[in-house]
């Protein structure tokens, strides 16, 4: 049982015992002592008042009296108005060290074949243009969140949504037939997704030119131009062939979508993240007017006279939503209707979680009551995991101006950035060249994703490249560094011989104690971390650790240690610190090097 757990337990039979409360040990979290005021934990007394009918000091003061009288793990205590400080007995904390190393996944919850089955969709890339930086943050709270709730115990089904179809792709695929000249990844040298990402610049840019000339021709506004633009009709008029299953369209739509994908997945391996089930919008879309159809059998949606279909949502405080056009083509709305009755019919979900930028949330408001009308269980409970986008010091990103940060561009600098201050500060001496590669990519990579994850996610973020690789304060090298301190003391130590022996009779010194308090910290912080969608969490708590290892490593000796047993509870520390870190951090996807 955790110090949490041992001291929540103690406070609910005081309290039962004082005043004759039942309170469940479960709602008395203690919080780790504000560093201004002596004490390990402390307790917030306020709930117990009323009962007591006493001030708030005088409720505390009785709590640790009988704490101090009937818990061994309580040495002392003090009171701070309605605030409870406890002091744990020093010597317990050895028995806590000892059960965090004794406990093989440390931390994790491990789910079995009745958790709840929690389904995430992340990533939802466009078949048109590669992945881009706010796809990259995107992936990388997906990939975390759905690692952090499987730690929770949940069994868990990562899915993507892939946007295959829609006048956006035929922008590409027309602009390729017009101006690539047969091009394919392998003539043009450059992966399937820069290819015809280049494709979508190209029609904006033709058709911006085109535009100016009708206007300048015409004396007519832009948006007279744009219902002129024969470049646009071409596009829509290939859209209208793909709806209607032409072949020669069709041939052309798979061909340059096999080439995507295969970007795509070298994307994915690179970036480390993965999936479980992928949709396709081509596949989905057509289940979603079914599923329209239907609830408009069923009176849920309504059509108006020039055949468009719609549901009424005032009564719920929103407004009408259009669900199929007059010519009866669906919207993204459809299309998500469809998404999810397919994932319904393939999985028993318990709880949806759509990762998707906050500049959808009206989407899912809407989503949400439409699922639940329509009959999906988890459809009224459904999570929007709205995320703040990422900003850059230029502006926001424009895929068909091609002033996006691209993905593969974005990674392959982080890792050479990696290599340069690695070998400038020289933590990779003494490495072969084979060796330093691969740090500087687990350390570029690592840096990244650490960089977008440390981030409150509901926030907008700055990204800033340099501030991301350096190897102090609050980033992922810095984290890096010293898990790879950790495994050289405990290399070196193996190599001199030593092994953890007996240590229980030892009494840890302050340092100590807040190092194994802050390991004891860890497996609340992955439960918070997974009921608040928060893998900033994750990543902030892994900094406060490898900080308070730091000044353990620099306060108290290790290999120079005379006592055998101080030496083995020291390297115990060493050794159960570097596996929290190394845990914490595949939370949230990143690698740690064995050697800097």
């Amino acid at each position: 049982m955790s110090i949490d757990n041992i001291i929540s337990n103690a406070v609910a039979r005081a309290v039962k015992e004082l005043y004759g409360v039942d309170s469940a040990p479960e709602s008395i979290i203690p919080q780790a002592t504000r560093k201004e005021f002596e004490g390990n934990l402390t307790i917030v007394v306020f709930p117990w008042v009323k009962a007591a009918r006493k001030a708030p000091e005088a409720v505390a003061a009785e709590i640790g009296q009988w704490l101090a009288q009937n818990e061994p793990a309580v040495e002392r205590f003090n009171v701070v108005k309605g605030f409870l400080n406890i002091v744990i007995a020093p010597r317990f904390w050895n028995g806590v060290l000892q059960s965090i190393a004794a406990t093989p996944r440390y931390g994790i919850t491990d789910p079995t074949p009745d958790s709840p089955l929690v389904m995430v969709e992340y990533s939802s890339p466009n078949t048109n243009k590669p992945l881009h930086l706010g796809h990259v943050r995107n992936n990388l709270l997906g990939y975390s969140l759905a690692e952090i709730l499987k730690a929770c115990g949940n069994r868990v089904v990562k899915t993507n949504i892939v946007n295959d179809r829609g006048i956006h792709i035929c922008k590409s695929m027309l602009a390729w037939q017009k101006w690539a000249n047969g091009a394919t990844p392998e003539s043009a040298g450059v992966k399937g997704d820069h290819l015809i990402g280049d494709c979508y610049v190209n029609f904006d840019k033709h058709y911006k030119a085109e535009l100016k000339e009708i206007m300048a021709a015409e004396n007519c506004s832009e948006e007279e131009a744009a219902a002129k633009s024969p470049l646009m009709e071409e596009a829509r008029e290939m859209l209208r062939r793909w709806e209607q299953g032409d072949p020669e369209v069709r041939a052309l739509w798979e061909k340059m979508n096999s080439w995507v994908y295969a970007g795509f997945d070298e994307t994915y391996r690179r970036m480390g993240v993965d999936f479980d089930k992928i949709y396709y919008e081509s596949q989905t879309y057509l289940q979603g007017k079914e599923k329209v159809l239907e609830g408009l059998r069923n009176g849920h949606m309504y059509r108006k006279d020039d055949g468009s279909v719609w549901a009424d949502l005032t009564a719920e405080g929103l407004d009408h939503k259009l669900l199929l056009r007059a010519d009866g083509t669906s919207v993204y709305m459809t299309q998500d209707i469809g998404t999810a009755k397919m994932r319904f019919d393939d999985f028993p979900i318990d709880r949806m979680i759509y990762v998707v930028g906050n500049e959808q949330n009206y989407h899912f408001q809407v989503l949400s009551l439409l699922l639940d009308r329509l009959g999906f269980k988890w459809g009224k409970d459904l999570v929007h995991f709205s995320y703040g986008m990422v900003e850059l010091p230029s502006g926001k990103m424009k895929s068909r101006e091609g002033t996006v940060v691209d993905a593969d561009d974005l990674m392959a600098s982080m890792v050479a950035d990696a290599r340069r201050v690695s070998d400038e500060m020289g933590k990779i001496q003494g490495l072969s060249d084979q060796e330093k590669d691969q740090v500087a990519e687990i350390v570029g990579l690592g840096a990244l994703k650490y960089f977008l994850l440390k981030v409150d996610p509901r926030k907008n973020m700055m990204f800033n490249p340099a501030e991301s690789i350096d190897f102090n304060g609050n980033t992922g090298p810095f984290i890096q560094y010293t898990y790879a301190r950790m495994r050289s003391v405990l290399r070196r130590a193996q190599a001199d011989g030593h092994t953890i022996t007996d240590y229980s009779a030892v009494v840890p010194n302050d340092r100590e104690i807040a190092l194994v308090q802050r390991l004891a910290d860890f497996p609340a912080t992955v439960r918070e971390a997974g009921r608040t969608f928060s893998p900033a969490l994750i990543a902030n708590y892994t900094y406060d650790l490898v900080k308070e290892y730091n000044q353990f490593y620099h306060d108290c000796p290790i290999l120079k240690e005379a006592d055998p047993a101080v030496l083995s509870l020291r390297l115990e520390l060493t050794e159960v610190t570097s596996r929290v870190v190394a845990t914490a951090m595949s939370l949230l996807g990143i690698s740690v090097p064995e050697r800097m």
